[in-house]
């Protein structure tokens, strides 16, 4: 092998070792957000569409969700308000100091501290209140702006569109 080869070959060596060292392994197998929340006992559901990504500490269960943006939405009666980071801690069936989620009781928004599970109920709590939810509730995840109600809002867009054009057209002709 001549001297050239030789020196091509530690080259491409010492480059593909270094650069390997400093890179971040890409693994295809990273659950997603909605899978990690599974695989502590929770329901994927209590997060919306959307989330861009997450960390986790798997020693110590701290986690950050991000979303895009900020996602608010009603289910069921509650208006709930995610910011772009939620953060707290995970272990089985129980998340602790929760910060990014909030509800509107009255004309008050409360932040959700805690979200714990016991069978097939989910307990949400905004400090000193909990209050309890059927799982069955959080199976899917809702969508940012909607809810579970997207198909609805815009068939009623659509409504309002239509009822607009024809009003417009028949003023338009009775003109």
């Amino acid at each position: 092998m001549s001297s050239l080869q030789t020196l091509t070959l530690i080259t491409i060596f010492i480059i593909s070792s270094s650069s390997s060292s400093s890179l971040p392994i890409i693994n295809s197998t990273t659950p997603t957000a909605y899978e990690a929340l599974e695989s502590y006992g929770f329901p994927s559901g209590l997060l919306p569409v959307g989330v861009t990504g997450y960390t986790l500490d798997e020693q110590t269960g701290q986690f950050e969700a991000y979303l895009s943006q900020t996602c608010s939405y009603t289910v069921q009666g509650y208006n709930l308000k995610y910011q772009s980071t939620i953060s707290g801690v995970i272990s089985k069936d129980t998340l602790t100091n929760l910060k990014g989620v909030s509800v509107k009781v009255l004309f008050f928004w409360l932040d959700i501290v805690e979200v714990s599970r016991d069978g097939n109920e989910l307990y949400l709590s905004v400090g000193i209140l909990s209050a309890a939810f059927d799982i069955t509730g959080f199976i899917e995840s809702p969508q940012c702006g909607c809810g579970f109600d997207c198909n609805d809002l815009d068939l009623d867009l659509d409504l309002d569109l239509d009822l607009d054009l024809d009003l417009n057209l028949n003023l338009r002709s009775a003109l």
